[in-house]
């Protein structure tokens, strides 16, 4: 096809359940690209001589490379370009922020929407899974050197498969009784089904990774015994997931819960699938979620689909400020939650029981920037209000676990306990002792872990190999 005609396709829309229909669902909501719908998306790419696409992805993907294969219906060989850099294309397809990072350099973007980059990686990902035909690439001679990772995140199953293919021996401790980290406890059904996470693990194990589940690296063994049972070097990608609250009155009645015990409940112990599984949660009809994240968007489409009537999302400043993906802001609204912007919480309320029965909020408006570059909130005076709710959940970030730290002598962190490593080695204070990820960063995105653990990998191979 002439690039005339290239240039009038226009971007393909992804096709998704109707929101009066899935906001009382777990199912996911995009359904996906046709093969036909994708070999026209992958049409729009111009194939640029230099991609800035490629410079936009943190783990390098050959992305105009993946797209070419598309276009020509070669689908299978697709999935196996994109696996050369990056083990969880099915994941990424799905959860990654490409309008902040390949799509934002799209230079069809420029005149037009950019190639739906993240919409087409899914597809093929989809497509090698329901074919059977996931391939297996070659793994280099055995090295004979072994190497823990610590945390089956997104940092953690990238370290683990790349250094696997590198011919050592790798094993991923996990703390929780399944791999995945927060693709399987914090992100909902809705959004990642799990059966695509377990499709990416199954596959890092076909590789030769081994994972040993509930097993809990600082308190069954620390950092230490590690090295002492053999291991070369260790990764640490223990994630953040401490939760945070915001320390105002009212935060320890019933009913109020972290966002992180929150989708937890639901997602990893699955008490939206109730009675099959026994996992208590409360299933309010008046929930109120605090914050204007991904997290927080996630909590309230849950609470929505856990059977709400009403699900305020409260966040201190406006929408443009707001963090949360665009696409998911939009998928909140679209199935009904109610945004409650410039205010912010002072009291939960309880009734005698001890159960919250409201919140009381108070207005803001902005004032000048803070050091996120973000305008800061100002209350305005006298403006508080009170509204009704029985359940809240709190969204507003989460800190660094310090099991992992506090176990491991010499091991330096900053002011809020994130661990300190090299930006381009994940090296850390301890010689053979890298990391990567949320731990490292604070909470971030997939696709930025796994670019983290990526440039861990480069670095641990050279150090074992130098040993």
């Amino acid at each position: 096809m002439e690039m005339k005609e290239r240039l009038k396709i226009p971007r393909q829309p992804m096709p998704e359940q109707d929101p009066q229909v899935r906001k009382r669902n777990f199912d996911e909501v995009p359904l996906g690209y046709t093969p036909e719908m994708a070999k026209t998306e992958a049409l729009r790419c111009i194939q640029c001589k230099k991609p800035e696409c490629v410079e936009g992805c943190p783990v390098e993907v050959d992305i105009p490379g993946f797209i070419a294969l598309i276009a020509e219906g070669k689908f299978i060989e697709a999935a196996k370009k994109i696996k050369q850099t990056n083990a969880l294309p099915a994941v990424c397809g799905r959860v990654c922020p490409q309008e902040v990072q390949c799509e934002v350099r799209c230079v069809r973007g420029k005149k037009a929407e950019p190639v739906a980059i993240g919409r087409l990686e899914r597809f093929v990902a989809d497509y090698e899974r329901a074919a059977g035909e996931v391939s297996i690439p070659k793994i280099a001679t055995k090295t004979g050197k072994k190497i823990a990772v610590v945390g089956s995140g997104p940092a953690g199953l990238t370290v683990a498969g790349d250094l696997v293919q590198l011919g050592h021996d790798v094993t991923i401790f996990e703390a929780l009784h399944a791999a995945g980290g927060v693709l399987v406890y914090g992100i909902p059904e809705f959004r990642l089904p799990k059966a695509i996470v377990a499709a990416e693990v199954d596959y890092l194990k076909k590789l030769g990774v081994k994972i040993e589940t509930s097993n809990v690296i600082g308190k069954v063994a620390t950092v230490d015994e590690l090295f002492a049972e053999g291991y070369d070097a260790v990764f640490l990608g223990t994630g953040a997931g401490l939760p945070s609250f915001m320390n105002i009155p009212g935060e320890n009645l019933n009913g109020v819960y972290s966002a992180n015990e929150y989708l937890t409940r639901s997602n990893l112990m699955k008490a939206y699938r109730f009675p099959e599984y026994d996992t208590p949660i409360v299933r309010g009809k008046n929930v109120a979620v605090i914050g204007g994240g991904n997290v927080a968007m996630d909590a309230a489409r849950t609470a929505m689909r856990l059977g709400a009537d009403h699900v305020y999302l409260v966040y201190r400043r406006s929408r443009q400020e707001m963090p949360a993906r665009i696409e998911e802001i939009h998928h909140a609204e679209e199935e009904g939650i109610e945004f409650h912007l410039l205010t912010n919480p002072i009291r939960y309320i309880g009734n005698d029981k001890g159960w919250v029965k409201g919140i009381e909020c108070l207005r803001m408006e902005l004032g000048e920037p803070d050091d996120s570059g973000r305008r800061r909130p100002v209350p305005i005076k006298g403006s508080e209000f009170i509204k009704e709710v029985d359940t809240v959940v709190v969204a507003i970030g989460s800190g660094s676990n310090p099991l992992v730290q506090s176990t491991t002598p010499g091991l330096n962190t900053n002011k809020w306990n994130y661990i300190i490593a090299d930006e381009e080695t994940g090296q850390t204070s301890r010689e053979g002792v890298f990391a990567g990820g949320d731990i490292v960063t604070g909470s971030a995105t997939v696709i930025l872990a796994m670019g983290a653990g990526r440039k861990a990998a480069r670095a641990m191979h050279k150090y074992v190999m130098s040993k």
